[in-house]
């Protein structure tokens, strides 16, 4: 599309054979193309060196990230077995280091109330309209003792409803306290109702309907209450029952928390009258791998250090944060990671095995590793916890130090420094494009004026010319 300067200049007619458009976008381009290049280029360089310091603190973060992750979930913890382990399962949450030898006798599994009410004709009968009311409290023989803390569960019942839809408005009403569903045998179909486990959670079933009768289609037929009980209670509810070194215990659930140390336990059968042992012991396996790998992410970073930092065409060669990355790694091994540990106890990296080479990378010394965890057990485990001591809070504070965007000397000052740096480029760029085409247009307002005048001459110059020869002819 012409614009307004090359519009007048064809309207004109101009004979010079220059396009002046052209010269003028020319000569503004190569008046800032100097500094335009300049710019890019730091531009290039900028964003080579966010990328650098972004990988930088990205690995270093990963690697407590990982860290965290590999002693939260249970991996590093002391393992419990269990002379017979089908009794239960043993399980010891993160940060937890319990010790000895227990005794463990279960005497009574944890089980919910279990009904089986009476028959019906088919899954689709109607149960009848109501109200159908859930206790729960204590069953006990035929009496029953209603739990003052838990609300009663009332359940509408509608017209439409058949014992399916019954079973699915229990289960769901019931917020997991009590599960439905309907059992369908040779003859009948009968609602089944599961509770959950622990003595307390057992429930009677209170219909109030429209009368009729305890009969198929009324709900009152779906009472029941154990002093009635006719052969429906099929399972009563209980407590878990069990000895820890002979003392006994009870729980609501077969999940068992809080015991000494920390440890869980998950019971699965009973042993009465046969104790098991139940003991526990540093996962040494556990702790030597993780080092193996700890080590080997370090000189993972060592490596992309320098690389990345390298004097000599790296990213970061002169860059503070870099410098300080390497200063922090190269101390590293000689961190103190338990400040309050024990005289002669573990206390830092290099006691769990952790060595500098002399170009900067590390290894794993495998046999002050094992001298570690055969002294000190005890001290080695409570070295990977996630506790405000230990390797995983040392490694946490190094990412986070390194990380720190406040911090000029830092890999997050870095980036930060380098990411206003490119933002007051990419402003530069916009102010030498502002400045180009104002001079663009300057030039061509000029240009288009000097042609204007250059058609003006020529014109009058046509003129004289045919005076001159008009003239020379009528003289002869």
């Amino acid at each position: 599309m012409e614009n307004a300067g090359s519009s007048i200049i064809s309207a004109l007619g101009a004979g010079s054979g220059i396009d002046f458009i052209a010269l003028a976008d020319n000569i503004s381009e190569a008046s800032f193309a100097f500094q335009r290049q300049t710019v890019e280029a730091r531009r290039e360089t900028l964003e080579a060196q966010i990328s650098a310091a972004a990988q930088l603190r990205g690995a270093v973060t990963s690697l407590s990230s990982a860290l965290g992750d590999r002693i939260r979930n249970g991996d590093l913890a002391p393992r419990g077995e269990l002379g017979n382990p089908g009794v239960a399962r043993v399980s010891v949450p993160a940060g937890l280091t319990p010790r000895g030898t227990f005794s463990l006798e279960v005497t009574q599994l944890a089980q919910g109330q279990t009904l089986v009410g009476n028959a019906y004709t088919s899954r689709d009968d109607l149960v009848g309209a109501g109200t159908l009311t859930l206790r729960f409290g204590t069953v006990d023989g035929a009496g029953f003792t209603a739990d003052a803390a838990r609300d009663p569960l009332d359940i509408t019942v509608t017209a439409d409803d058949t014992l399916a839809t019954l079973a699915a408005k229990i289960t769901r009403q019931s917020g997991g306290a009590v599960s439905a569903y309907v059992a369908t045998g040779q003859n009948s179909a009968q609602l089944v109702l599961k509770g959950a486990e622990g003595a307390a959670s057992g429930f009677v079933i209170e219909p109030a309907g429209a009368g009729g009768g305890a009969v198929p289609g009324d709900l009152s037929y779906l009472a029941w209450n154990p002093a009635s009980d006719a052969g429906e209670l099929r399972g009563t509810a209980r407590d878990a029952a069990f000895l820890l070194d002979t003392v006994a215990m009870t729980s609501a659930t077969n999940r068992v928390s809080g015991l000494p140390g920390g440890f869980t336990l998950e019971l699965a059968a009973t042993n009465a009258g046969a104790p098991t042992s139940l003991t526990f012991a540093s996962n040494t396996s556990a702790i030597s791998t993780l080092m193996g790998d700890f080590v080997a992410a370090l000189n993972d970073i060592v490596a992309q250090v320098n690389d990345l930092a390298s004097p000599l065409g790296g990213e970061l060669g002169n860059d503070p944060g870099a410098r300080e990355l390497r200063r922090d790694l190269a101390a590293l091994a000689g961190q103190v990671v338990m400040p309050g540990a024990a005289a002669g106890a573990p206390r830092t990296l290099a006691d769990l095995g952790v060595a500098l080479n002399r170009d900067g990378t590390f290894r794993l010394d495998s046999a002050r590793l094992g001298q570690a965890i055969e002294n000190s057990p005890d001290a080695v485990a409570a070295m990977f916890t996630t506790g405000p001591s230990g390797v995983f809070a040392t490694i946490d504070r190094f990412a986070r130090e390194n990380s720190l965007v406040s911090d000029p000397a830092s890999l997050g000052g870095s980036v930060r420094r380098f990411e206003a740096q490119l933002e007051r480029s990419d402003e530069r760029l916009s102010r030498i494009a502002e400045q180009q085409e104002n001079l663009r247009e300057r030039l061509t307002r000029d240009l288009v004026a000097a042609e204007r005048r250059v058609a003006a001459s020529q014109s009058t110059l046509t003129f004289l010319r045919a005076q001159v020869d008009l003239w020379s002819n009528s003289d002869r």
